[in-house]
């Protein structure tokens, strides 16, 4: 019953955002009454910390079994963005960012574990961008990753970038482009250009 309740939770804030979806609406869209969720889950806050564990887990197996694939770097960077996409639902609602303005401590706590968890994926990406020739040997990439990681957060900053003006699968792949053409040879150009044909 958790699993399900968490599941569930989890389609519900994804798509109408953490801060809409009642406790309520939870329970009827579970088919149990709001009792038996307190009794997996003490309050609200206590289910959206569930479920960010849970997105979270989720992705980094994600990268994980996309990571063991050994595909080219700016592949691999696609790849990565596709499979996000798929469990963010598009990010319609924002999750992040309803997460930042309404459950700040949750979103602080997220972002360390996300940083921590991408650091790593980054670094052995330009790494291996490097040694295949797609991205120029001069780049610093503690900085790169890092800026990598910055830049990513900002473009769900939806103060700055109004999902009414910008879908987020368009964000991300304007993001890609802009990170990839500051680090590529001409060889990771082409590359660039052949994923960004294949959208």
């Amino acid at each position: 019953m958790k699993d399900k309740i968490l599941k569930i939770s989890n389609d519900l804030f994804l798509n109408l955002g953490f801060k809409s979806v009642t406790m309520d609406e939870i329970a009827s869209n579970v088919g149990v009454s709001k009792k038996t969720i307190y009794k997996y889950f003490k309050n609200k806050t206590e289910l959206v910390i569930a479920v960010t564990d849970y997105i979270f887990d989720t992705i980094c197996v994600g990268i994980d079994g996309i990571c063991k694939k050994k595909l080219n770097p700016i592949e691999e960077m696609f790849s990565i963005k596709r499979m996000v996409m798929d469990h963010l639902k598009d990010e319609k609602s924002s999750p992040q960012y309803q997460l930042q303005k309404y459950y700040p401590k949750i979103y602080a706590s997220l972002k360390q574990k996300q940083f921590h968890v991408m650091q790593e994926t980054i670094k052995d990406n330009l790494k291996n961008g490097v040694e295949l020739e797609l991205f120029r040997k001069d780049i610093n990439i503690d900085f790169t990753s890092r800026i990598y990681f910055y830049g990513m957060i900002g473009i769900k900053d939806q103060e700055i970038f109004p999902l009414t003006n910008f879908s987020m699968n368009e964000l991300m792949n304007n993001y890609l482009e802009y990170h990839i053409r500051g680090i590529a040879t001409e060889k990771g150009i082409q590359e660039l250009k052949n994923q960004l044909n294949q959208k």
